[in-house]
């Protein structure tokens, strides 16, 4: 297998980031021919173009009944998840596994991200007793470790932070459990980060998503990749005790070193944990489309050198999502 090696670039910015030696990152053929380095856009090391799903990709749906269970639990008590509403491909492994990922403030979102299968449009109004009905799921299913998401409500004077508060305190009140949000930017609102952060939940994620060249792209033209940074920054200001997390899904066009440097900015806020996935087009042409599938064994070689920048916990591969075996991550 043929070998790139990395040297230096962007990572030793500051000295706690700097790395020793070369990263060595395998370059995947996978079909008659490969040209190209990893570095590069396309096609890089790993198999391009969105058409067929390589076979690392494929894999058996998880038999047994307590996924039904689950659904029946979400269902009674008229709770979204993102599992659905995203169409997450590790769905039915949460569900067997008795655990889902709550989505409150309703499930319709007013930003129009380009790789989100969520729909998008006018919200409906809050349900005030949503929070009370997140902690007595999360008590029906035993959870030791909740995660708790939203769509963005931007249509919000506090963006649902104070509807994020509340799940945070009835949860903890009725379950004992640790509790990790995982928040929308609350772009301009510094008061409603304030807001959930006063809360105090166990982990803190805001996913940077993708690198910053494609960040208007991908994220829409109200995001920022700076604020997304600060927030994270503010988080471990307000309370130095909350571990903070993010997030990339790789397979948009970013390069190797795009995404290191990305990883080199969040140690700089430091950012505790991260996750890294691989991005999968929902069914429609509407969303963006996949550029390259990278390959497990450079997902595992970004994941050792996130962890030879001090994350605390990293979770690389090409079925890593932001909430996936969170309480793994979040138990250290």
């Amino acid at each position: 297998m043929p070998i790139l090696a990395w040297n230096g670039g962007a990572i030793g910015r500051s000295p706690r980031n700097a790395l020793t030696g070369t990263m060595e990152l395998p370059i995947v053929h996978t079909g008659e021919t490969a040209t190209g380095t990893a570095c590069g856009p396309s096609p890089g090391p790993s198999v391009d173009g969105p058409r067929r799903l390589p076979p690392w990709l494929k894999r058996q749906i998880p038999k047994g009944h307590n996924a039904a269970l689950t659904s029946n639990i979400l269902r009674d008590l008229r709770l979204e998840t993102v599992c659905e509403n995203a169409k997450c491909p590790n769905r039915m492994e949460c569900y067997a596994h008795s655990t889902a990922t709550f989505m409150i403030l309703g499930n319709v979102c007013t930003r129009p991200c380009g790789f989100c299968a969520v729909a998008r449009g006018k919200p409906d109004v809050l349900e005030a007793d949503e929070p009370a009905r997140v902690a007595e799921a999360a008590l029906r299913l035993g959870l030791k470790h909740v995660v708790i998401t939203s769509v963005t409500r931007d249509d919000l004077p506090d963006g649902g932070a104070e509807h994020f508060c509340q799940c945070i305190l009835q949860v903890r009140a009725r379950t004992g459990a640790t509790i990790e949000v995982l928040t929308p930017d609350f772009v301009g609102r510094p008061e409603a980060l304030e807001r959930v952060v006063a809360a105090a939940p166990d982990v803190f994620n805001h996913n940077t998503e993708t690198v910053p060249r494609l960040y208007r792209r991908v994220r829409g033209p109200k995001s920022d990749y700076r604020w997304t940074l600060a927030l994270l920054r503010r988080v471990k200001s307000l309370n130095p005790a909350i571990r903070t997390k993010s997030g990339l899904m790789l397979g948009l066009g970013e390069t190797v070193e795009e995404v290191i440097d990305v990883l080199c900015d969040l140690r700089d806020v430091d950012c505790d944990f991260l996750t890294l996935g691989q991005y999968l087009q929902p069914a429609t042409d509407r969303y963006l489309p996949v550029a390259r599938y990278w390959h497990p064994d450079e997902f595992e070689s970004l994941g050792g050198t996130a962890r030879q920048l001090g994350f605390v916990k990293v979770a690389s591969g090409p079925f890593v999502r932001s909430s996936y075996h969170a309480r793994d991550m979040a138990e250290t």
